[in-house]
């Protein structure tokens, strides 16, 4: 089979491509300089001619949605190319989906919620986004539901990983240049290490998991913490030991967008369709740091 995987450069997109070059199926990667070995496309995913040409040419049998523009505060400002890259370009690439009857794997985020709850979000609680970021990620889901298309929508949060820019490297940075941090700690969730994010996409693309469980799933790692708690957990396993880290109240750092108080999410869901157990969100962390503190 051949795979699409759009957004090849980001953290995501970068897990993926480690994964691929193991896999015996055939896989394409976007927007991204890779290695030999990896096959790579030009691709414009705002342009519906361009994705269904290429989905055609190649023979694509699954596309896997990486791309999406992430900054929260600047989409306050750019709320347009928000809705261009996160809800356009998925309804683009799940009408060529629908059009071959193949399977759109699109990855979502916590931002959909208001998260002023106290227990985990699940899939099917009402949607209630409080920025931009949130209103073109559940536009994106829409656009995906509404074309038709054979799809898996994963919703996950906090994404961090070796490459690319992420909570883990700024506190690794700042501990190491600093005396002291501010971290707020009214805001809680659950951190996803990207590699086991991939980890799941690709075990449902290469396992053919996806028959009759076509749906909305979330996945995050297993835990539970406050960005405070991260970040000491962060410079504690980076051997971070002169920077002095202190908790602080969201509105200490202003902000154009209110971000969730409260967005674990449920996955309950998932583990039980596709039978997996999910590392906790501190085991995945020690492996990443091991990674970071090796280059």
């Amino acid at each position: 089979m051949n795979i699409l995987v759009t957004g090849g450069n980001g953290q995501l997109g970068n897990e993926m491509r480690n994964l691929a070059a193991s896999s015996s199926n055939n896989w394409f990667f976007s927007d991204v300089t890779a290695p030999d070995g990896v096959e790579t496309i030009p691709l414009d995913i705002t342009d519906m001619e361009a994705i269904s040409r290429a989905v055609r040419e190649l023979e694509i049998g699954c596309i896997v949605n990486c791309a999406a523009y992430t900054n929260v505060d600047r989409a306050e400002d750019q709320e347009e190319l928000a809705f261009l890259l996160n809800a356009t370009a998925a309804g683009n690439l799940a009408m060529a989906a629908a059009e071959r009857d193949i399977l759109l794997v699109h990855i979502s985020t916590d931002y959909v919620f208001q998260g002023t709850g106290c227990l985990p979000c699940r899939e099917d609680q009402p949607t209630s986004p409080t920025g931009a970021y949130g209103r073109t990620k559940l536009a994106g889901e829409q656009a995906v539901r509404q074309s038709g298309c054979r799809h898996i929508i994963l919703r996950t949060a906090w994404l961090y990983s070796p490459y690319g820019n992420n909570f883990v490297k700024t506190v690794r940075r700042i501990t190491a240049e600093r005396e002291s941090m501010n971290v707020v700690f009214d805001q809680v969730g659950t951190p996803t290490y990207a590699a086991d994010l991939a980890y799941a996409i690709y075990d449902i693309v290469e396992n053919g998991k996806d028959r009759g469980n076509e749906g909305t799933y979330h996945f995050s790692n297993e835990g539970v913490c406050s960005w405070y708690d991260f970040a000491l957990a962060i410079a504690g396993l980076s051997g971070s030991t002169s920077c002095r880290i202190s908790p602080c109240h969201s509105d200490e750092f202003p902000s154009k967008v209110r971000r969730p108080s409260f967005s674990v999410l449920d996955k309950t869901l998932y583990k039980e369709t596709f039978q997996c157990r999910i590392p906790h969100w501190y085991d995945s962390l020690k492996k990443c740091i091991e990674i970071l503190d090796s280059k």
